[in-house]
């Protein structure tokens, strides 16, 4: 089984943030490492969900909302061209993101979230349809980052997207940690 098809099926997806976050920090501050995020559909619920633990300022370098397409560019470094051919819901464009906001941020750890949280279509691609993107650390170029697009409920409200993706998201980094 895959990292997505566990991620669909943990039972922390139901409510489980508070213990994901928790988790998270305590494994970030044992190793030592941080973390950066640039988010879009999610604009900062990531970074205000782990800020909300204690000790996470030991962790949490900080963040960027990239909600408008060219704050993409402007603030998580994603080029130009890479925006115009491949829009900002994509695998590429999570990458990017995710390099850009550990490099800015100068932080171990960056993972991105870009999607469309609803109620319509955005550009051909579906309510639900979310990328996270991971650059772990020593990782300076685009080769060693990765995207997955999670696997949200796409019937459910814009909230509950976005915060669906918030937990696969830091689930996803949090088994990343674990599996190094």
């Amino acid at each position: 089984m895959n990292t997505v098809e566990r991620l669909a099926q943990s039972d922390e997806n139901a409510d489980g943030v508070d213990g994901v976050s928790l988790q998270l920090v305590q494994t970030l501050t044992a190793r030592g490492e941080t973390f950066a995020a640039a988010e879009s559909l999610t604009a900062g619920l990531l970074c205000a969900t782990v800020a909300s633990v204690p000790g996470a300022s030991a962790v949490l370098r900080g963040g960027v909302v990239t909600y408008a397409t060219d704050t993409k560019a402007l603030l998580a470094d994603v080029p130009k061209d890479a925006l115009a051919a491949y829009g900002p819901v994509s695998e590429l464009t999570a990458r990017y993101m995710a390099l850009g906001v550990a490099n800015k941020a100068v932080a171990d750890w960056g993972i991105s979230l870009t999607g469309v949280a609803g109620p319509a279509m955005q550009d051909g691609h579906p309510v639900g349809e979310v990328w996270c993107g991971l650059k772990p650390p020593g990782v300076s170029y685009l080769d060693g980052v990765t995207a997955v697009r999670l696997p949200v409920n796409k019937e459910g409200s814009r909230a509950e997207i976005r915060r669906q993706a918030v937990v696969l998201a830091l689930e996803l980094l949090l088994q990343n940690l674990e599996g190094e």
